[in-house]
């Protein structure tokens, strides 16, 4: 296990990495333009002109989860410091055991889903977010 200072530290660069032009390109795609309302469209979003947006974002939360789940960072201190994480997975989890059959990989953001579901209330908060993003793709 980190200290709480080796885990500040993480998460500061974290942070730092999430501000690079090309990665906030990708974050604003991802959260404010990706509505996926099947598997399919998490397929055509691999396959479309924003894959490498959608690859970005979901390898960077899952990594970041990864160093959760292996100790490298506290995880209250990962959950107090970011919400986005939550966004991500709320978008995919209706199609992620679709996915993951589908492309042959049963691991397919493993660290993540760990990671949320884990938290109290996760279920029915991801229950929340999908509703906020039809009222968002509604709205628009």
């Amino acid at each position: 296990m980190s200290s709480a200072y080796e885990s500040g530290d993480l998460l500061l660069k974290l942070y730092d990495l999430r501000r690079e032009a090309k990665m906030r390109e990708a974050r604003e795609w991802f959260i404010r333009k990706f509505h996926p309302s099947s598997v399919d469209d998490v397929m055509q979003a691999l396959a479309g002109e924003h894959s490498a947006h959608f690859r970005m974002v979901t390898s960077f939360w899952d990594m970041a989860a990864s160093l959760v789940g292996n100790g490298a960072i506290d995880e209250q201190m990962f959950n107090d410091a970011n919400g986005e994480h939550l966004v991500v997975f709320a978008k995919l989890e209706p199609f992620i055991g679709e996915h993951r059959a589908k492309t042959g990989n049963p691991s397919y953001l493993a660290h993540l889903e760990r990671v949320v579901l884990k938290r109290p209330g996760a279920k029915e908060a991801m229950t929340s977010l999908r509703e906020r993003f039809k009222a968002m793709a509604a709205g628009r």
